[in-house]
């Protein structure tokens, strides 16, 4: 019997778990170059798990220079079929206060210049981002949150930005009447290269700061943000150890689709395409061969 294997994504402050069963640290090399680190193949609760640090140890790339597409390659080269992403944001919203979490369900790309596709040509797909997270993983992420007494809003829209400079006022006011709920810099193009990949994928944001539309309120700093980002890493460990404790069972297709996502996007033959045009996509189109 399969289990699911989860890939874990922590983001700003989010750079180990505790308190895990560490088996291996995994030097995955891609066709898109290596990941920001090494992936750590862990056992949590009886689970394995591959765990990944966006920026790097030490937060060594900013938002504009994480190689996403290689970070996605990787999760998927590890045989991960879901990934929980995590990622500190600001909030747009005033019940979205410092130290909440949201479970995002839809996307804003603010962002550009960042590869964004596995499919750049020859072979060429066109994947549905109508609903870019995983229900199934969102739903049981929301009993994790809620175990933990952690204060959680279901649903929201997260604006993603360029970075890595924090937002205008003028910026943070258009992102409130456009009817954003949080920003932040990183899930896209990482919630795109996830479906590509047919990896269910989901976002906890926590929140860390009111961006700088709050007139009451400091305007997002890093010394501001790192304040809150203790205790809020403190309460994704929790999140993820209660998880880790109630996920049970064999792998099994999503109900949501994600892991057939390309079922009716690839525009190609891929049989007809030479070694050259799947190298770079081999194992995300291995399926259909």
């Amino acid at each position: 019997m399969v289990q699911m294997r989860t890939g874990i994504i922590g983001g700003s402050g989010l750079y180990e778990i505790e308190g895990i069963e560490i088996l291996d640290r995994l030097n995955i090399d891609t066709p898109f170059g290596p990941p920001s680190d090494k992936l750590v193949l862990a056992c949590i609760n009886g689970h394995e798990a591959v765990f990944l640090p966006r920026h790097g140890r030490g937060h060594r790339f900013p938002p504009h220079r994480i190689n996403y597409r290689a970070n996605i390659y990787a999760m998927k080269l590890a045989g991960v079929s879901q990934i929980i992403s995590i990622s500190a944001v600001g909030s747009l919203r005033e019940h979205i206060a410092p130290g909440h979490f949201v479970l995002i369900d839809q996307f804003v790309d603010r962002t550009h210049s960042r590869d964004s596709t596995f499919f750049d040509g020859p072979v060429v797909a066109h994947v549905s981002m109508a609903d870019p997270v995983c229900s199934r993983l969102s739903s049981l992420l929301s009993s994790a949150c809620k175990a933990a007494d952690i204060t959680l809003h279901e649903g929201g829209s997260y604006l993603v930005m360029q970075g890595p400079q924090f937002s205008s006022r003028a910026e943070s006011e258009l992102y409130r009447a456009w009817g954003m709920d949080v920003i932040g810099m990183t899930n896209l193009p990482e919630a795109k290269l996830a479906r590509e990949a047919e990896i269910c994928y989901a976002t906890v944001a926590m929140s860390t700061d009111y961006d700088c539309w709050h007139g009451e309120e400091e305007d997002v700093n890093v010394a501001s943000l790192l304040e809150v980002m203790g205790a809020n890493v403190q309460n994704a460990q929790a999140m993820l150890h209660n998880y880790f404790s109630d996920v049970s069972g064999p792998a099994a297709p999503c109900p949501a689709g994600c892991n057939a996502s390309l079922e009716n996007a690839i525009f190609a033959d891929l049989k007809a395409q030479n070694d050259d045009a799947l190298k770079p996509i081999h194992a995300i189109v291995e399926r259909f061969l």
